[in-house]
């Protein structure tokens, strides 16, 4: 009774988990995937950092320049009270949009890295995107303190300089160096202009593996033609040109000799005998 009952027992048993080779060997294929995605998207996270360090740079630069025109000024008192107001407000505006951009540069840098290094899984999408987007307000920024900054000299002339020619001057120089910045960005803008729908991001989503996968079954299925279309050609070579007849061996030609050796013998002894 003990023996059936064991023999019941063990035929009852869970059935053998798998091989965990193919359990390794799957995990090390995901792993692999997501490290080789990864590596993809940190090069858009390098991109959108190193582009954060120059701009911070420059709107640091025009920060102090517009924080020196309002410290180290003398503004004169027989100014008129408009123009100083118009001057301090102008020179006040370029100077705190240069540290929104500066501000917004310094946390994108440090914050975006951050979170796609230390976050959890899938951590590295979401600090592309927000640098994408943060992006683009503290480039605004920059631009809009530049512009201001240009508002700010030509101000200045009108309160530093007493003839109202020599203002008008550099008030029109300051317009032109404007303008012409503007026109020079306008230019490199359209030729470098993306469009918004013909962007590549590093990220992958179903249509792009739909994609993949669909051209790797094209190329999967030239080749299978190509191949078949090449055993077809040396088929019909094959059936044009008849082979060739195969060389006799070392040992057939022996043979052959030996035979015609056994002949001429006996020829002989029939010649002996009569």
């Amino acid at each position: 009774f003990i023996h059936s009952y064991a023999a019941l027992c063990l035929s009852r048993r869970a059935p053998a988990p798998a091989d965990p080779m193919l359990y390794a060997d799957k995990r090390a294929l995901e792993t692999n995937l997501k490290v080789n995605l990864l590596a993809i998207r940190e090069k858009e996270l390098n991109y959108y950092t190193q582009n954060c360090q120059a701009v911070g740079t420059q709107a640091a630069l025009l920060a102090g320049f517009a924080y020196s025109g309002l410290t180290q000024v003398a503004i004169p008192h027989d100014r008129a009270y408009a123009l100083r107001i118009a001057y301090l407000l102008v020179t006040t505006t370029a100077m705190c949009f240069e540290l929104i951009a500066v501000l917004n540069t310094t946390l994108l840098s440090m914050m975006g890295p951050g979170l796609a290094l230390r976050g959890p899984d899938g951590s590295m999408h979401p600090a592309v995107d927000g640098m994408m987007t943060e992006y683009r307000t503290a480039y605004y920024c920059f631009v809009l303190g530049l512009v201001f900054f240009h508002f700010s000299a030509a101000l200045f002339s009108w309160l530093i300089y007493v003839h109202w020619s020599v203002s008008t001057m550099v008030t029109l120089c300051i317009c032109g160096s404007l303008l012409l910045l503007t026109r020079y960005a306008k230019r490199v803008y359209l030729r470098f202009r993306l469009p918004a729908e013909m962007v590549i991001t590093g990220a992958f989503e179903a249509s792009d593996v739909a994609a993949a996968a669909a051209a790797r079954t094209v190329a999967a299925a030239i080749a299978a033609a190509v191949k078949a279309a090449g055993v077809a050609a040396r088929t019909v070579q094959a059936e044009v040109v008849p082979p060739s007849p195969p060389c006799p061996s070392e040992m057939e030609l022996s043979a052959v000799e030996e035979e015609r050796d056994v002949g001429e013998e006996a020829a002989v002894l029939e010649k002996a005998d009569c």
